[in-house]
């Protein structure tokens, strides 16, 4: 899972955890303040109504014949005075919330019951507010409180992913352009990527440091692998000549010259590996050219009529399907290699009667071009090192595990994927993608 995403699943995980306990306190104390801000009306209503009694006002609420002497045509408020008792003890206003029919409905009331003296007479006032209008503004607000939350936790998650995507910005390009795109050393760009960061400027500087440590390790190996095989090249050829010469001398004993052979042929292998490193070297350093324009199709026919008596001799079925023609830039003499080394492993690899198939086609606006045998093939393990040099796939055939190596350094040098699918005693399937 990538930084940013935890960044962004973290901050969604808090804010929604703050939001719901921020919620939930706001409707909790919504239902407080609602009836304490209904209590105030009425004990506001209950001060004015004592502080502006007269004798004709409470003999018009105590006259008059309906009980509930003032409310409005909704029944949301009414007023209630009646004559209790004398030598009441004063007590303050009680506020609770009670049912009460008026003309034959039924509303919940908010109700303050008040005993108050006027001129040594005792009276009970009720005041009342229905709680039908304070519901339905209490549902409003719940309402337009959760709307405003989830809108304010959308604006939240969103400004926070286009900060964090701001903010890790220069650890991606870091991490696109100086390790995933790089192929090769040489090729490395050690210029700085732009950020405000410290510590991604201390990453930056780590892998350009990494980096030309690599690079002259790298550089000190191919100039080490060039060096030593054009030393070696010379004394080869001096020790071939030599044992040619002896093989000429007259009246040589057989077992000398069986001696001599074994050793002129253990040197044409040793040669053969110093110039399989040595073009190795050479395609790394980029000493080829790419200015040739190659046919797919008919580099593969040239390499056929090479391979044509081997094939024969494995009884091998080969059958080559190229649907798109294909023509690019690049080195003919390499991609000859590249090619032959390829057909090549797929007949020493197969069995006697087997099968080789070459397929080429576009897919995706790619050219996949596509050499499949049904040979001995190889494990995962074998799969994963295919590349990896003096590695064979299968031990009893002669070979030195360059060819493979060969393949990599080439495809690298003109830019083509390779993908190898392989089952054992099924087959294997190599895949270049250009």
């Amino acid at each position: 899972m990538k930084l940013q995403v935890k960044f962004s699943l973290y901050n969604a995980v808090t804010k929604i955890a703050i939001i719901l306990l921020l919620g939930a306190a706001i409707l909790f104390s919504l239902e407080k303040l609602a009836y304490n801000q209904l209590d105030n009306r009425l004990i506001k209503k209950k001060n004015k109504i004592i502080k502006n009694l007269t004798d004709s006002e409470i003999d018009s609420l105590l006259n008059n014949q309906d009980s509930f002497t003032d409310y409005n045509i909704l029944k949301e408020e009414f007023i209630v005075l009646q004559d209790i008792p004398d030598n009441q003890k004063d007590s303050s206003a009680i506020v609770y919330t009670e049912r009460r029919e008026i003309e034959g409905n039924i509303e919940v009331y908010r109700i303050l019951n008040y005993k108050f003296s006027y001129h040594t007479n005792w009276y009970n006032l009720e005041i009342g507010e229905t709680m039908t209008t304070l519901q339905s503004i209490k549902n409003s607000i719940r309402f337009y409180t959760l709307i405003v939350l989830v809108i304010a936790l959308l604006i939240t998650l969103v400004a926070d992913y286009a900060f964090s995507n701001y903010l890790l910005k220069p650890f991606y390009m870091i991490i696109d352009k100086k390790i995933n795109k790089v192929d090769d050393p040489l090729h490395y760009n050690y210029q700085n990527i732009p950020t405000t960061t410290e510590d991604f400027k201390m990453l930056d500087n780590s892998v350009n440091t990494l980096m030309r440590k690599i690079n002259t390790l790298f550089a000190l190996e191919k100039q080490f692998i060039a060096n030593v095989s054009h030393e070696l090249l010379t004394p080869i050829s001096i020790l071939s000549t030599r044992f040619e010469n002896m093989l000429n001398t007259p009246e040589i004993p057989v077992e000398h010259e069986n001696k001599i052979y074994a050793s002129i042929k253990t040197l044409n292998r040793l040669k053969v590996i110093i110039n399989s490193l040595l073009l190795i070297s050479k395609v790394e350093n980029n000493q080829y050219l790419k200015t040739e324009e190659i046919d797919l199709r008919e580099k593969l026919t040239d390499i056929y009529e090479d391979l044509e008596d081997r094939i024969a001799d494995k009884n091998i079925s080969y059958h080559i399907d190229i649907r798109d023609d294909y023509r690019f830039i690049g080195n003919k003499a390499l991609m000859h290699t590249l090619l032959m080394n390829v057909i090549n492993n797929a007949i020493k690899y197969n069995r006697d009667g087997g099968q080789i198939s070459i397929t080429g086609n576009f897919v995706n606006h790619k050219y996949i071009l596509t050499i499949s045998d049904n040979g001995f093939g190889m494990s995962e393990e074998l799969v994963e090192n295919a590349f990896d040099r003096f590695k064979r796939g299968n031990t009893e055939e002669n070979g030195f595990g360059l060819g493979l190596a060969i393949v990599q350094s080439i495809a690298i040098f003109h830019k083509i994927d390779i993908e190898i699918k392989s089952v054992e005693q099924l087959g294997t399937s190599i895949s270049l993608i250009f």
